[in-house]
C-alpha cells in the first residue's frame, strides 16, 4: 500500500462491518460451559500482563485489548487501514509531521476521549518502558525513560500534532496498532490496577476476567465506530490444550476455534464442512538460538544456526505433521505482506540439505569443539506445538547426530515470562501475527536493535541503517527494495531459524453465523451472530 493510496484511505468514513480486527486455578481450562444467549465463546489464553495496549505484545493478551479498545484508524478484512476514531490524519510536504483530528468519541464511562488522551498515553508508554515503546521510537523526542516527547503536542481537545524525526513511509497505517490506542485519565494513576479492569473505547467493554480461567467482553453502548458488536458479548476461554478447544468446538460448547490443534488436521474439515477455515494468513514461525547461549556466539553461533537450519526439513514437516496447513518459509515476513519475495539472496540456507548441514557443523567445531550439550526447544503446551518441535528436534538429531529435544512449559504466559525476562537457557519457539500490513512490522519488533519484540537481543547496525532507509522511502517500491537488501542480512546471521508460514486453520459452531477471519487469522469478532 503506498502512502498516497494509504492517505486515501484514511480520509475517507469508515466502513462499516468489514474487520476486526477474580480467580481461578492455574491450570487453564479443560471445557467452556455454555454462555448466555446472543454471548460468542471463542478460544483465548491467559494474558501475560494487565490490559494496558502498549504493554501487550502477545496474542492472549492483543485479543482482548483488540475487543475494548480502539484507535485512530482500524485495519478492514484486507489489511487496508480506515478511520476509526481519526476524522482526518493530515501530512505535510515531507511527512515528517501529521495533524491529527479526532471525532466525537466516548469512553465506557461516557467521558470524552480527547487528544490529551492520547497524547498521555503515548508519553506514559516511554517513560516507562513499555513492550511497545520502540513503536514511538521515531517521534522527535524519543529516548528511553524520557517523560515527554517533544514531537507530540496538543493543539485543542480534538486536534494533536506528531513530529517525526525522519519521514517514515507507513506511519499512518501504523497507527491502527494497539501501541497507539488512547488510555482514561485513571489509568495514569495506577496502571496496573487499571489493566485488571480497563475502562476502555472499543466496540466492547470488559466486565468478568478470572485469570487463568476465561474474560468476556460486552457491547460498549457509548462506542460509535465502524465496528459495531452484532452479538450480545464475547467469551474467551482460556484452553490448557487445543485439543480440549476443539473437543468443545465439537460438542457445541465453543463456538468459535481460531486455532486447530494438529490431532486434528487430518479430519477437521470432514469434521466441520463448510464451517472449517482454512487461508492464507500473516504469520510467520520460527525459534531463536540466542547468541547468550553457549556454543551460538560469534563466527561458531553463525556457522551452528545454518547447519541447524540445513538440518530440518520442513518440506516434510509441513505435510506430515501440518497436513499442508503450513508453508515452508522463503522469509522472515509473510507471503500476504506487500513487496514479499521467495528468491531473497541467501534463503538458500532454509533448504534441507544433510550433507551440508554437517559440513557447517564440522566448520564450527574446528573453531570449538562441541561437548554434547542437548539442543532443547522451548515450547508451550497449551498451543498445540509438540508434534512439530518433536518432528523439528528428530530431523536435527539425525542429520547432525546430536541430542535434540523439546523442553516444554505448561501455558503460554509461563513460557513469555522467561523469554521477557531473559531468563531462558535454551532455544525458544518464536513468531510474529502482524499487526499492521507491511514488513516493516515484522523486520523491527523483531530484529531491530532494541525492538520491542526482539527476544534475541539480535542486532546489526548494517540491518538497522537498511531498515531505517527502507522506513524513510518516498515510494513503497524504494522501501520494499531495502526490506530485501535488510533481510539478505538476517540471512547472513540468522538471528532466528525460519520455519513457515501460517495459515488460518478454525471453524465453528452450528450455534453462530457470520464467522470471517480476517488478513491476520483473527475472527472478526464483532460480526458473529447468534443463531
Amino acid at each position: 500500500m503506498t502512502l498516497k493510496k494509504t492517505l486515501a484511505a484514511l480520509s475517507v468514513a469508515t466502513l462499516p462491518l468489514t474487520l476486526a480486527a477474580c480467580g481461578g486455578d492455574n491450570s487453564g481450562s479443560d471445557s467452556a460451559s455454555g454462555s448466555g444467549d446472543g454471548i460468542v465463546t471463542v478460544n483465548g489464553s491467559e494474558p501475560q500482563n494487565p490490559l494496558i495496549p502498549a504493554n501487550t505484545n502477545e496474542v492472549g493478551g492483543g485479543r482482548i485489548v483488540d475487543s475494548i479498545y480502539a484507535g485512530l484508524v482500524y485495519y478492514d478484512g484486507d489489511g487496508e487501514a480506515q478511520n476509526e476514531l481519526a476524522e482526518s490524519i493530515e501530512p505535510n510536504d515531507d511527512n515528517t509531521e501529521f495533524t491529527v483530528k479526532l471525532k466525537e468519541s466516548k469512553f465506557s464511562d461516557g467521558s470524552p476521549v480527547t487528544a490529551k488522551n492520547f497524547v498521555d498515553a503515548w508519553n506514559y508508554a516511554v517513560a516507562n518502558d513499555q513492550l511497545n515503546a520502540s513503536f514511538f521510537a521515531n517521534i522527535k523526542g524519543f529516548e528511553e525513560g524520557v517523560e515527554k516527547m517533544e514531537g507530540l503536542k496538543v493543539v485543542d481537545d480534538h486536534t494533536f500534532t506528531i513530529a517525526l524525526n525522519s519521514p517514515e513511509q507507513d506511519f499512518p497505517a501504523q497507527l491502527g496498532y494497539s501501541a497507539f490506542y488512547p488510555l482514561h485519565e485513571s489509568a495514569l494513576e495506577d496502571m496496573d490496577a487499571f489493566g485488571q479492569m480497563p475502562i476502555g473505547n472499543g466496540p466492547y467493554k470488559l466486565t468478568e476476567w478470572n485469570h487463568n480461567q476465561d474474560a468476556t467482553v460486552v457491547p460498549n453502548e457509548e462506542y460509535k465506530g465502524g465496528q459495531t458488536p452484532q452479538n450480545d458479548g464475547i467469551k474467551f476461554v482460556f484452553y490448557a490444550s487445543q485439543d480440549a478447544a476443539y473437543a468443545d468446538l465439537l460438542s457445541g460448547n465453543l463456538d468459535v476455534l481460531d486455532a486447530v490443534p494438529d490431532s486434528a488436521f487430518d479430519v477437521y474439515e470432514a469434521d466441520l464442512g463448510d464451517r472449517a477455515v482454512n487461508q492464507p494468513t500473516a504469520i510467520f514461525q520460527s525459534f531463536t538460538l540466542g547468541e547468550n547461549l553457549e556454543h551460538y556466539s560469534g563466527e561458531e553461533g553463525v556457522l551452528r544456526r545454518e547447519a541447524i537450519s540445513h538440518a530440518i526439513n520442513r518440506e516434510e514437516i509441513t505435510d506430515t505433521i501440518f497436513k499442508g496447513t503450513r508453508t515452508p518459509a522463503k522469509d522472515f515476513t509473510s507471503p500476504v505482506m506487500p513487496g514479499y519475495s521467495e528468491d531473497i539472496k541467501g534463503n538458500e540456507v532454509l533448504k534441507y540439505d544433510p550433507e551440508k548441514a554437517k559440513e557447517l557443523w564440522a566448520e564450527a567445531d574446528k573453531l570449538n569443539k562441541w561437548d554434547n550439550p542437548t539442543l532443547e526447544i522451548a515450547y508451550n503446551s497449551d498451543g498445540g506445538h509438540k508434534s512439530w518441535v518433536d518432528a523439528t528436534t528428530n530431523s536435527i538429531k539425525n542429520t547432525l547426530g546430536i541430542e535434540a529435544v523439546g523442553a516444554p512449559y505448561p501455558d503460554f504466559k509461563s513460557l513469555r515470562d522467561e523469554v521477557t525476562n531473559r531468563t531462558i537457557k535454551t532455544a525458544f519457539r518464536t513468531g510474529w501475527q502482524a499487526d499492521y500490513p507491511s514488513q516493516a512490522n515484522f523486520l523491527t519488533p523483531l530484529y531491530k536493535t532494541d525492538g520491542s519484540s526482539n527476544d534475541g537481543d539480535y542486532s546489526n547496525p548494517e540491518f538497522d541503517k537498511l531498515l531505517d532507509e527502507a522506513l524513510t522511502s518516498t515510494s513503497e517500491e524504494d522501501a520494499i527494495k531495502k526490506y530485501t537488501e535488510a533481510q539478505e542480512v538476517l540471512f547472513k546471521d540468522l538471528p532466528a531459524i525460519p520455519l513457515w508460514y501460517s495459515n488460518a486453520t478454525g471453524g465453528y459452531s452450528e450455534n453462530v453465523d457470520n464467522v470471517v477471519f480476517s488478513w491476520k487469522s483473527q475472527p472478526v469478532y464483532y460480526n458473529i451472530t447468534k443463531k
